[in-house]
Parts: structure tokens; C-alpha cells; sequence
């Protein structure tokens, strides 16, 4: 099964500030109660977003000048707490497709790259420095260079790092373990095939 190869991303950031955001203001769980991930997008930090009457809040998601964003910006440790992969899904259907942080939690990093959503490691004076370019520019196109670890925007690059297999997997199309095993299940079969107590079963 062919996968997109993930080399390069473009788009508009929103930098959410803090460290330690966790899986539960990213998805509140009760919005987890779903055969799908579909329709997950408009729960997105939604505690944060929305008062309890559905009214919003002042939070950088609903500022206007950042509508459209597709690169999150964020602190150390992102992605904490519970390893729900409602998470990531909800980001990706938001419309993120790219997170820049300090740091992130394992769980969450890994469930990001089977959605084919980098997730690149900064310095976080270079997240701040980047988070004021967005400021000043909100709709000016950030680049992200998944393939050599740098992220661009207004002519100034940032580094930014990808652990080895994270970053073969997505440069390669192979950022999702199912596919890729679909795509061997012939084999898959011929091996079942040749185990004893597969062929009694």
C-alpha cells in the first residue's frame, strides 16, 4: 500500500504556550465516546476553547488571525498524561498537521507519526523566537523540511530534530505500521502457512 512520502510541509502556525499539555485538555475524555474518529476536530482543546454554555474563550485556536493554522507550536512535554490516541486524531482533524515543541510525551509522538503528522523537537528560544514571527505575521507560510530537520519562515531557519526512524519512516512512506502490514500479507500468510499449530487451528 503506497503512503504519502512526508519530505516537506507548509502551512500557517499557532503557538498554544505552556508546558505539560496534556491528553485531557487536548481531547476532554468525554468527547472519547465514538465508533470513529471522525468529527473529532471540533473538540480539539475544547474545555479550553469553550466556556460551559459553548461560548468561546479567548484562546489562540479561536483567534482569527491563526484560522486556518496547520502548524502547532508548543512547549516541553506535550502530549502528557494518558496515552489516548484521540489526541493526535483530534489535532490532525482540526487541521494540524505538523507539531514544533520542546519536547513531547512518547505515546502521543508515536501515535503522531502513524497519522503521518510530524512532530519535530525545538529549542524553545527558537519556538519562542518563531511564535513571535507568527505574531507579527500571522499568515505568512512557515516550511517545514522533514528531511533535513529545518523549519523556515521569513527567511530565517530554525534546526529542529526527528529521531532517525521516525524521520525514515515518514521521508519514505512507511509512517503506518497497518499499511504496512497489509502490504506484506501475502507473506504474512505464506509464513502462517508453514507454522504447525497455525495450519491445525
Amino acid at each position: 500500500m503506497s503512503l504519502p512520502k512526508i519530505t516537506q510541509l507548509a502551512g500557517t502556525g499557532v503557538y498554544v504556550p505552556g508546558d505539560d499539555v496534556d491528553t485531557d485538555r487536548i481531547i476532554p475524555a468525554r468527547y472519547m465516546k465514538c465508533v470513529t474518529f471522525d468529527g473529532l476536530g471540533e473538540y480539539a482543546f475544547y474545555d479550553e476553547r469553550f466556556d460551559a454554555g459553548g461560548n468561546p474563550k479567548p484562546h489562540p485556536i479561536n483567534d482569527p488571525r491563526y484560522a486556518g493554522a496547520s502548524i502547532l507550536l508548543a512547549g516541553r512535554n506535550f502530549g502528557c498524561g494518558s496515552s489516548r490516541e484521540h489526541a493526535p486524531q483530534a489535532l490532525y482533524r482540526h487541521g494540524i498537521r505538523a507539531v514544533l515543541a520542546e519536547s513531547f510525551a512518547e505515546i502521543f509522538f508515536g501515535n503522531s507519526i502513524t497519522l503521518g503528522m510530524p512532530c519535530l523537537v525545538m529549542d524553545g528560544r527558537d519556538i519562542r523566537a518563531l511564535a513571535a514571527l507568527i505574531d507579527e505575521a500571522p499568515q505568512t507560510e512557515i516550511n517545514i523540511d522533514v528531511a533535513n530537520g529545518q523549519v523556515n519562515m521569513a527567511d530565517i531557519s530554525f534546526p529542529a530534530a526527528l529521531p532517525d526512524h521516525a524521520k525514515e519512516a515518514l521521508v519514505n512512506g512507511r509512517w503506518d505500521a497497518i499499511a504496512d502490514l497489509l502490504e506484506g500479507l501475502d507473506d504474512v500468510n505464506a509464513t502462517a502457512a508453514r507454522l504447525p499449530y497455525m495450519a491445525s487451528a
